[in-house]
């Protein structure tokens, strides 16, 4: 593997990107004007952000983009140095190539500290004329009032099914990769919806050398099949918790997982069960109270353990 292929495979330009179809017409209008505000990109992580802000400057200023764009990553510096040092140099030089402005691509924008965030405010407001800046992150609330007004914001969504395992195939395909159709659909169902998770798992599985099955993604991305969770899980809402308790102990050592892990599959598994919605409502409401013990620090498997028999309690 000389080359990582979520980079190998990043769109060039805004038709390329899969997905987002609402979102690149509104980006491709700005293109065609040659004009922009300042712009919020917020959703999950593998959605496109990155890609449609480094598609949209290569497309906004042609060969020389890179002469006035600076991508930034706000999780590397956090701090008000990074707003008030590189930043504001950049802004205030003129743009080049006869380019009506700059553009400041901050990605990770929600890690910027509430003091950093206020004196890039300022920046933003200063320099309007000749700098516009694209903020890039996961959670919109960690960003303050005041940023949010000045920016259009565009929320991307998780990727469908169906655009996760076009790209997928269609990456396959170029690689020579062997891999079977139920293979492709594991990795759809791994990644929910986070086509950079998609792509890094699918090299991960080919840099094995060997034709890609079920098992060969399920065992490279850390995570049970769903088929044994949701077993583990019906075994235990028959009443045969010391069974149920065993399928637990294969599935952690088997695949290597946390008890957080665990956690989340079988948060996932509960909507495939054949029980009531109040049921299901129950489990939930217990399951996350689990989860949050495990994560102030409880013993994993006690907990787990206790989720288990709680199922088959409510199984009886």
């Amino acid at each position: 593997m000389r080359e990582i292929w979520i980079e190998k495979y990043r769109p060039r330009s805004l038709e390329e990107v899969v997905g987002q179809k609402h979102i690149i017409e509104r980006l491709r209008s700005y293109v065609n004007t040659q004009n922009m505000p300042h712009l919020l990109f917020t959703g999950p992580a593998g959605t496109g952000k990155t890609t449609c802000a480094l598609s949209l400057a290569k497309e906004m200023f042609g060969e020389g983009w890179r002469g006035n764009v600076i991508e930034l990553n706000a999780s590397d510096e956090r701090g008000i140095d990074v707003v008030r040092g590189k930043i504001k140099d950049f802004a205030r030089t003129s743009p080049l190539g006869g380019a009506e402005f700059k553009l400041i691509f901050l990605d990770e924008a929600d890690a910027l500290t509430p003091e950093a965030q206020a004196a890039l405010r300022r920046t933003m407001e200063r320099y309007s004329g000749i700098c516009r800046f694209i903020l890039s992150c996961n959670y919109s609330s960690k960003i303050i009032d005041p940023i949010q007004s000045r920016c259009a914001v565009f929320r991307f969504s998780p990727l469908t099914a169906d655009d996760l395992k076009g790209y997928v195939s269609h990456i396959a395909g170029e690689e020579e990769v062997s891999i079977d159709e139920e293979a492709v659909d594991a990795l759809v169902h791994v990644s929910q919806g986070d086509m950079r998770k998609a792509i890094n798992s699918l090299q991960v599985a080919a840099s094995l050398g060997v034709h890609i099955d079920l098992d060969v993604v399920y065992q490279t991305t850390g995570m049970a099949r769903p088929e044994e969770v949701r077993g583990m899980l019906e075994k235990a809402l028959s009443g045969d918790f010391l069974q149920a308790r065993a399928m637990l102990d294969d599935i952690m050592i088997n695949y290597g997982l946390s008890g957080q892990d665990i956690i989340k599959q079988i948060h996932r598994s509960y909507y495939e069960l054949a029980i009531s919605d109040s049921e299901k409502v129950r489990l939930i409401d217990r399951t996350g109270e689990v989860e949050f013990r495990m994560v102030e620090g409880s013993n994993e498997r006690i907990q787990l353990e206790a989720l288990l028999a709680y199922l088959t309690m409510i199984g009886s």
